[in-house]
């Protein structure tokens, strides 16, 4: 497959823009399944710590510099089983901790031998591979034998590259997007035939394109029978559950129980109409009288991300754009000028819309409205993350625009109200953060 055609698929991957509306959530029916109301709290339930699921030393070294306390429910459920081998099939809201389920768990079981690619991480963009891999990278950086030992393959960089990082130093673990891998695994750079760790994050995204499908099964099937397979999503329609069982053997599924309970706790959530030419001004009041950490603006065209984030910056707002006509190496500078700190507002298309997660975030604004209900809650769990407060605004300047924003209330029972002249900055910003 030639180095063009991967990155024309990877492209094609990443446009969300008019992707179908997909309905998620429901009871899954499976006698396995077990049942989780996964509260929007960062303190769970139980009361045990992460010593109770007897860790590795070095992963809990790890675990305390990040600052984890105690497992959210997603965590307490699913990592006594992912760390004994089991298969797992998970749906739980955004900023739950699911990445450290897989992260933690993979690292446990990996005996690391010379040469081999032990565990295969897949996702639909790269900057979400690039996340996962800087995870790694934090849980693992105790573990002497795997430093440096965690590689990232996507598209828009030189395949070349790749195959020379897989040939001079291969690493143990892979984290990638389904367009490059296939390219390396075709022109046999990359060997998984010790696979024992097959991980799919955002998986309905991945199995719901059938392009994107027909690639990662592509990929499983040059994998060995006996593995691990674990796949998880914030949304996890009941047409696609089947899909991804296919993949897996007799998994642990572990469900919010219903589609209310998908959205977040401590989020404030309010709508401006307003016509479409009269958005730039009240965008620009809300940022001077809001207060905020860091702000997502979401966006529906590369070229409105564009003007939008240059507007910004010859008003002296502190913004940088994301998008995906951006040259990858822009994409991956300005992900992490923004991850740092450096830049305080972010605007993007539906690329930075998913499982990407920058903890500062507390006020997310959907400057053009998403397409759907799916696409609305994985937009504004950028903002209040693992049950801490978040504001989200979004603009309504038409018809469609209303119709959509009443889908989101009816299918999430949540009351979306219009947006008071005032707000109380205790309701949508944490007093002692990042201070």
């Amino acid at each position: 497959m030639a180095e063009n055609d991967v990155e024309q698929e990877l492209l094609d991957y990443e446009e969300e823009e008019h992707d179908a509306t997909q309905e998620a959530g429901g009871d899954a029916t499976a006698q396995t399944a077990i049942k989780k109301d996964v509260k929007g709290t960062y303190v769970s339930i139980h009361s045990s710590g992460f010593r109770d699921f007897l860790l590795k030393p070095e992963l809990l070294r790890a675990i305390v510099d990040c600052g984890f306390e105690h497992p959210s429910e997603v965590q307490h459920e699913c990592i006594p089983q992912a760390i004994l081998g089991m298969d797992v099939l998970c749906q739980a809201k955004s900023g739950m901790g699911k990445t450290a389920v897989f992260v933690l768990s993979t690292l446990q079981q990996l005996e690391p031998v010379s040469g081999q690619v032990g565990v295969l991480v897949m996702c639909h963009t790269r900057e979400l591979a690039y996340q996962i891999k800087k995870e790694y990278d934090r849980f693992s950086k105790y573990m002497k034998d795997m430093q440096d030992k965690v590689a990232v393959f996507f598209g828009g960089l030189s395949i070349q590259k790749d195959m020379q990082r897989l040939k001079t130093d291969p690493p143990f673990i892979v984290v990638g997007t389904p367009g490059r891998l296939l390219a390396l695994v075709r022109n046999k750079s990359l060997s998984l035939k010790n696979i024992k760790h097959f991980i799919l994050d955002e998986c309905d995204k991945m199995l719901e394109q059938l392009d994107m499908r027909k690639d990662v099964q592509e990929i499983f099937r040059t994998t060995p029978h006996e593995k691990q397979v674990m796949m998880f999503s914030a949304t996890l329609s009941k047409e696609i559950r089947p899909v991804c069982k296919k993949f897996m053997q007799d998994p642990m599924e572990v469900y919010v129980d219903d589609e209310t309970k998908l959205t977040l706790h401590g989020l404030m959530q309010y709508y401006v109409k307003l016509k479409d030419n009269e958005k730039n001004r009240k965008l620009f009041d809300l940022l001077d009288v809001l207060e905020f950490n860091q702000v997502v603006i979401f966006i529906k065209s590369v070229q409105r991300c564009i003007a939008l984030c240059q507007l910004l910056v010859e008003q002296n707002f502190p913004a940088i754009a994301i998008h995906r006509a951006m040259q990858q190496e822009t994409r991956l500078q300005n992900y992490k000028l923004f991850k740092d700190f450096e830049k305080r507002i972010l605007v993007s298309t539906n690329l930075f819309g998913r499982g990407m997660d920058i903890e500062r975030v507390n006020i997310v604004f959907n400057y053009d409205m998403p397409e759907n209900s799916d696409t609305y809650l994985h937009r504004v769990a950028r903002a209040g993350r693992f049950g801490t407060k978040g504001l989200a605004i979004t603009f309504v300047s038409d018809e469609n625009d209303a119709k959509i924003l009443n889908d989101v209330q009816d299918r999430f029972e949540v009351n979306i109200t219009e947006l008071p002249e005032e707000i109380d900055m205790a309701s949508y910003i944490e007093p002692d953060r990042f201070q």
